[in-house]
């Protein structure tokens, strides 16, 4: 899908997959939530474990107001907002419905497309794939910056530097590198105690 098309307004989107879980990662974890994992990215994450959702047309599209049902028909007050790559899309209608139905909303994003949408939780992870927009860091709710190589903490800092004093300081070790990089994560924030550490605990859990 071309940049032009996804940034339209539109009424509908190609969604991957949806339901209801425990967010397991950064700020918001442990918390019962809605995701919606929007299809479609270009950012091209080597360690990517959701590669299936890179390619949009692959994917069933629902209406707005058919997603919106999904969330609420859950009961839930939370829905996350994922991907794939979400902002490559106007979540202006999508996420407007939601806030009138009382769910607050987050979204997980690699920054590299301008938000078009009202969002309560903006979690920003930067990848060194595809540079992000500079209004990436003044939204930015939640830094969380993904270690796989000893040089991501020092590019973690990078983008530190660039974002709120109010905003949480996240790193979180690549799932399939977790043995040798979690000793270091942990090193790291010992020394470093701005910093927290994000683990997939859904991964633990065995949920999605």
């Amino acid at each position: 899908m071309s940049e032009n098309k996804s940034q339209q307004s539109i009424s509908s989107l190609p969604v991957m997959e949806h339901f209801y879980t425990i967010q397991g990662e950064g700020f918001h974890s442990g918390r019962a939530a809605y995701f919606i994992r929007i299809a479609g990215c270009d950012v091209g994450c080597v360690w990517c474990d959701v590669k299936e959702s890179w390619n949009a047309n692959e994917h069933q599209t629902f209406t707005t107001n058919d997603i919106v049902k999904f969330v609420t028909d859950s009961k839930t007050d939370f829905c996350v907002i994922t991907g794939g790559e979400p902002c490559m899309y106007d979540l202006t209608e999508l996420t407007q419905q939601l806030k009138q139905a009382g769910i607050e909303l987050a979204i997980e994003t690699s920054g590299c497309y301008e938000l078009k949408g009202s969002i309560d939780w903006y979690c920003f992870s930067p990848k060194k794939f595809k540079a992000p927009v500079e209004n990436a860091y003044q939204l930015a709710d939640e830094l969380k910056v993904i270690i796989s190589h000893p040089s991501d903490f020092e590019w973690a800092e990078s983008h530190a530097k660039k974002v709120a004093d109010t905003c949480k300081l996240y790193l979180q070790v690549e799932w399939s590198k977790k043995e040798r990089f979690l000793p270091l994560v942990i090193a790291y924030v010992k020394n470093n105690p701005k910093w927290k550490i994000s683990t997939q605990t859904h991964k633990i859990m065995n949920i999605p």
